[in-house]
């Protein structure tokens, strides 16, 4: 057990801090400095973190389980011993209710230790709903500014049709516009690449 506690602490923590610093910086600035990019790809990240967090919390929940089902079976030893040093005591059997005294202690400590351990599953399980509320709600952002992005492409593309026959007479700026849009393309995707591989650690 204490190999799958640090384990799902791990994942818990490790998830919350990474996932919380990208999604508090690098998305607001990235979308920041780039409203124009197609972000379909930043959208599919955060359905899988989405993914990833609900699964963080079913198996938390079911650790969390099993931890309430090892203090129980432990409490009810520890009333089974705590009987019988009694019953012990009061037939003066010292040579018995001195060891079943050990007996109870020992599994005192055993039930404080699984008790530790249970809460510390529940913080996780918290900080795993908290982080999952928050991919939730940057997904929506993300979906919104993909929807706003799309109609702003659409208007842009009717306004160029509308003015087509004015830019052909103007081949020097059409041709600066097309070198302007080539490097806005080019820096789109390295800030992309960037905050792929920023993801990916």
């Amino acid at each position: 057990m204490p190999t799958l506690h640090l384990l799902f602490g791990v994942l818990t923590v490790g998830l919350f801090d990474d996932f919380s610093r990208f999604l508090e910086s690098r998305l607001e600035e990235f979308l920041r400095n780039n409203p124009h990019l197609e972000i379909e790809a930043l959208s599919e990240q955060l359905r899988q973190q989405e993914e990833d967090t609900l699964k963080l919390i079913a198996e938390l929940q079911l650790q969390e389980k099993r931890s309430q089902d090892e203090i129980l079976t432990t409490a009810q030893e520890i009333q089974k011993w705590h009987i019988r040093i009694e019953k012990a005591k009061a037939a003066n059997r010292l040579d018995l209710a001195e060891p079943a005294q050990q007996r109870e202690a020992a599994l005192l400590r055993e039930g404080n230790q699984r008790w530790g351990q249970m809460q510390g599953i529940k913080e996780r399980i918290n900080q795993a709903k908290e982080l999952l509320k928050k991919v939730q709600q940057r997904r929506q952002e993300v979906q919104a500014k993909a929807a706003q992005v799309q109609a702003n492409r659409t208007t842009q593309a009717s306004q160029r049709f509308d003015t087509a026959g004015w830019n052909q007479s103007r081949s020097f700026s059409s041709g600066a516009d097309d070198l302007d849009a080539a490097f806005r393309r080019w820096e789109t995707d390295d800030e992309l690449e960037k905050l792929k591989r920023n993801m990916g650690k």
